[in-house]
């Protein structure tokens, strides 16, 4: 039996609807954050979460601005894009795997949690400029800047010395 959905009928719409499926995705990221503090290995990989997961706390302190600039109660639509990808990111630190091979592995779901959301805000960003919201853009850029920093240091954790740990 298929559900029935309200159609989006213009771009605001696609916008608001953009908007709610990254509040989710930003709340599913917090809830699975701590399991991956718990299972990284490389000290400064433990802290790079740890400072991910405040920077995530203050996005969903944007993401409620943004919909109380829009007027509309902040919720979510469920993420089924993040729900997959952190699934997916789960069942790589339950296998079990050497000490760097599953840092190694961590990094790698981090870093596709990073690109959706990269591609997510970039989207919702471009929305906001051609619909007006240009100071909702202004946070949306804001957020997209963050997630493509966390990706770069993400990047360099993993180059600098844990996928050299995970090849040996």
């Amino acid at each position: 039996m298929t559900q029935k959905t309200d159609k989006v009928k213009n771009l605001e719409e696609l916008f608001v609807d953009t908007l709610k499926d990254i509040y989710d995705a930003e709340q599913q990221i917090v809830k699975a954050m701590p399991k991956m503090i718990e299972q990284a290995q490389a000290n400064e990989l433990k802290q790079g979460f740890k400072d991910h997961l405040e920077v995530t706390n203050q996005q969903i302190v944007r993401l409620n601005k943004i919909f109380e600039e829009l007027k509309m109660p902040a919720k979510g639509k469920r993420c089924k894009g993040m729900e997959g990808i952190l699934k997916e990111g789960d069942e790589a630190m339950q296998e079990t795997l050497e000490r760097g091979v599953k840092d190694a592995a961590l990094i790698a779901a981090a870093q596709k949690v990073e690109h959706y959301e990269i591609a997510s805000y970039g989207t919702a960003r471009t929305y906001a400029q051609m619909l007006g919201h240009q100071n909702i853009a202004k946070m949306l850029d804001q957020t997209a800047k963050e997630e493509g920093k966390a990706d770069k240091q993400l990047t360099t954790l993993a180059e600098s010395h844990i996928n050299a740990r995970a090849k040996a």
